[in-house]
């Protein structure tokens, strides 16, 4: 099957969507961690992919906390299971590296959860932005720190701890 790609726009910058058949493969920030040549894309075809860009619009409203569009991530078996592992995490939840590890079975397996976890070519969709340090912080993140807070803070304003935004 032949990949094909768009870019839209958002409030976190360009997203590029890609797709093999009717199933999302990628979706990725401008100037991202770990960004495929653009070759991998495919050819720009901004039709057939409706269904994604509305689902992406409602949830940058705060109208969506899931999203149902099929999906096809290309990686190996053991990124592909963090990668389902992320999509349970749920909306406005934050989970830590660790807890991954432990979801998964394998708790001493920390360092490769977080490789696969910045891997993850389904940005947003695939929620690797809803997994942090040990001690809350925000550590790394492909799409870069600024916009992973921006997507935190737009799926739970209130940081943990706080009640109504007041410490």
């Amino acid at each position: 099957m032949e990949r094909v790609h768009t870019v839209v726009d958002s409030p976190v910058g360009p997203l590029t969507l890609v797709r093999i058949a009717d199933a999302v493969c990628g979706l990725y920030m401008d100037q991202q961690r770990h960004l495929p040549d653009s070759a991998r894309f495919g050819a720009r075809l901004d039709a057939g992919f409706g269904d994604v860009t509305m689902q992406l619009a409602e949830y940058f409203r705060g109208e969506r906390t899931g999203f149902t569009v099929p999906l096809a991530p290309d990686g190996t078996e053991f990124q592909r299971r963090v990668w389902a592992a992320l999509r349970t995490i749920p909306y406005g939840t934050r989970w830590t590296y660790k807890q991954l590890a432990e979801h998964l079975g394998n708790p001493a397996a920390i360092r490769a959860v977080a490789a696969a976890n910045g891997r993850n070519p389904i940005s947003i969709i695939v929620p690797c932005h809803r997994v942090v340090g040990s001690d809350g912080s925000l550590t790394g993140y492909a799409g870069g720190l600024e916009r992973k807070r921006y997507l935190l803070d737009l799926e739970n304003p209130y940081p943990p701890g706080t009640q109504d935004g007041l410490f």
